[in-house]
């Protein structure tokens, strides 16, 4: 994934170059990114970085005029180009269509340019003139930055496996967190899945001056958004359309290749909506299954048929399933543990909508800032397969999720939520695409505070301003068969009607019990999973566990390596990973964190 790497020595003894190279040369997943390193004797600093060519961030190093203040940064901003263009009045020299200017607006005000930077990032600042270095990153902590200090130095990357590289102290796995990986899928607190390798948290700018201890400090709390006031309806709806109508255009710049990952939900036909893309401008893309064309896909034609823009499916079949292998273990490894094996459909997904625009639009994160949706939480589905003591820590993980949900339920979506479950999603897909979010933009995300309780979980709003954007698309129902307005009855009729077969969907694919897993087994060539399948999702992996992957699974699963592994109960694994590759069980969820868990362990702390 594009990012930064850098050693920061507090003594007179300046990092070895060669491990600044390996730090770089282990984020280098594609041979679409350029990298490229930087030191300076002076603050006992060496750096590198890499981002995707061509994007907002491949001019690195920035430095100013004077060349007493350089840059590093990864991500993008996305503000008012006229607040860019004040700066030549100023005398700056910039290229304002990539990252340069931001190196003057920290000439101009200083710190205080973080809290102005609209997007997600992490970055360094060498400031020559008072001889300190800065490290930042983003208010969502989206910007992932890793740390460690060690030996009179401080160690960071975007990426943990870096560190690991060059600290092989470090290549043991947390207890801690693993707990929580088979409780929720998630690493919580900002702590990785690696003993003594932590996250910078949102909204930090820590700073390193020679002989002095790292001063931790933060430029932004979600506090300051939580005590706003709540607003009127009709002040929050009037609110939202003139953001949204203001701040869109900036993920839409003019000369860029962009795609609208587009559903039959609210959030991305939000976007459609209210698009700055004339007709013919705008590739959309839905991904689509194997059984028949789900909901996504005949809505999502529908809707770019409305705006005539071109559109296409991207098919999850054979060829994914072919691919598995290789991907599965790709995602372990650009995750580090933080996505489990579904995160495959992820990766094969990314790689194919990069064939149709080098950057993604996404209605993704919508739900979540916009309607304060959770979407983990701790499952008791791993423990059967775990010791008494990885049981206990899984209890452990229980208990710290509970005391992290116990705040202002939009500063759980946006500040926790966002970058210890949601991230791990955004850090693959951006491993192969460069990938935008309208929702995460700071000032919508600020007024979705003042919603008021009424609208703060509601889709009325969503679907109001579909309607005010683009009315032909506003008369259309969603996947959920959700209308602004609809004949008395028959809208309930038709929503009850999706819900069901969203039910049983799940209920037939992931949520299927033992005992109709047992009778489903024993009725196998009826075939019903092309009844009950593909209407709402397009990957079921229960079936391809079962089917295609199974030869796979028990490759992984059975091979002594993960059976002994500490932490699991080696004749529990064996009969879920037979039980379910023979067709009369299902530990779906299971198998998913197991594989993601072994590869990880195989390829960053096995290894040397």
């Amino acid at each position: 994934m594009p990012g930064i790497v850098g050693i920061i020595s507090n003594s007179k003894r300046l990092a070895d170059r060669a491990d600044i190279d390996a730090m770089v040369e282990c984020m280098l997943h594609e041979k679409f990114y350029v990298s490229g390193t930087f030191v300076n004797e002076q603050l006992g600093l060496s750096a590198g970085w890499v981002s995707h060519s061509g994007s907002f961030s491949d001019c690195m190093p920035i430095w100013n005029e004077a060349k007493d203040i350089c840059l590093i940064f990864s991500g993008e901003d996305f503000r008012d180009r006229s607040e860019i263009d004040l700066l030549r009045t100023r005398g700056h020299q910039f290229d304002s269509t990539n990252a340069s200017y931001l190196v003057h607006l920290y000439e101009e005000m200083g710190l205080e340019f973080l809290g102005r930077i609209n997007g997600w990032f992490s970055g360094v600042i060498i400031d020559l003139r008072e001889q300190r270095a800065f490290l930042f990153n983003d208010r969502f902590g989206v910007g992932r930055v890793c740390y460690h200090e060690y030996d009179g130095k401080f160690y960071f990357s975007s990426e943990a496996k870096s560190l690991l590289k060059v600290l092989p102290h470090l290549r043991t796995l947390d207890g801690k967190s693993l707990g929580e990986v088979f409780s929720s899928g998630a690493i919580l607190q900002n702590r990785t899945l690696f003993t003594g390798v932590s996250l910078l948290p949102g909204g930090s700018v820590w700073s390193f001056e020679k002989g002095r201890p790292v001063r931790k400090e933060t430029y932004f709390q979600p506090g300051l958004w939580e005590e706003l006031p709540a607003l009127s309806e009709r002040e929050y709806y009037e609110e939202l359309k003139q953001i949204w109508k203001k701040i869109l255009p900036h993920y839409f710049p003019d000369g860029e290749n962009i795609g609208l990952s587009l559903t039959g939900g609210v959030d991305s036909r939000m976007i459609l909506a209210w698009a700055p893309r004339p007709p013919g401008a705008l590739p959309c893309y839905t991904f689509s299954g194997r059984y028949r064309e789900c909901n996504d896909v005949k809505l999502a034609r529908k809707l770019a048929a409305f705006c005539h823009q071109p559109y296409k499916t991207i098919p999850i079949g054979r060829e994914f399933l072919s691919q598995f292998p290789s991907l599965v273990q790709k995602v372990a490894f650009i995750s580090e543990g933080n996505l489990d094996a579904s995160g495959s459909i992820d990766l094969f997904v990314q790689r194919e909508a990069r064939k149709i625009a080098p950057i993604r639009i996404t209605g993704t994160n919508g739900g979540e800032l916009l309607r304060r949706l959770v979407m983990f939480k701790p499952s008791g589905s791993s423990r059967e397969m775990l010791t008494p003591e990885m049981r206990q820590l899984v209890d452990e993980a229980e208990s710290t999720y509970r005391k992290e949900l116990d705040c202002h339920r939009l500063s759980f979506s946006a500040f926790k939520q966002t970058p210890w479950y949601m991230n791990s999603k955004f850090a693959l897909e951006r491993s192969q695409i460069m990938l935008r979010l309208p929702f995460c933009d700071n000032e919508l995300v600020r007024l979705s505070y003042q919603a008021p309780p009424s609208l703060a979980q509601a889709n009325a709003p969503a679907l109001r301003l579909i309607a005010d954007g683009n009315p032909a698309l506003g008369r259309v129902g969603t996947d959920r068969a959700l209308h602004l307005q609809s004949l008395p009855g028959i809208g309930k009729a038709r929503h009850l009607v999706q819900e069901f077969t969203f039910k049983a969907e799940y209920a037939y694919d992931y949520g299927m019990p033992p005992w109709l897993a047992s009778l489903d087994h024993k009725i196998a060539p009826l075939h019903l999973e092309r009844l009950f399948l593909g209407h709402h999702k397009f990957h079921h992996f229960r079936v391809y566990y079962r089917d295609e992957l199974s030869s796979f699974v028990k490759e992984i699963l059975l091979d002594p390596r993960t059976l002994n592994r500490p932490f699991l109960r080696k004749q529990v694994v064996e009969e879920m990973a037979r039980g379910h590759t023979a067709g009369y069980a299902n530990y779906t969820q299971q198998i998913h964190r197991l594989l993601t868990i072994e590869l990880v362990m195989r390829q960053l702390t096995d290894s040397n």
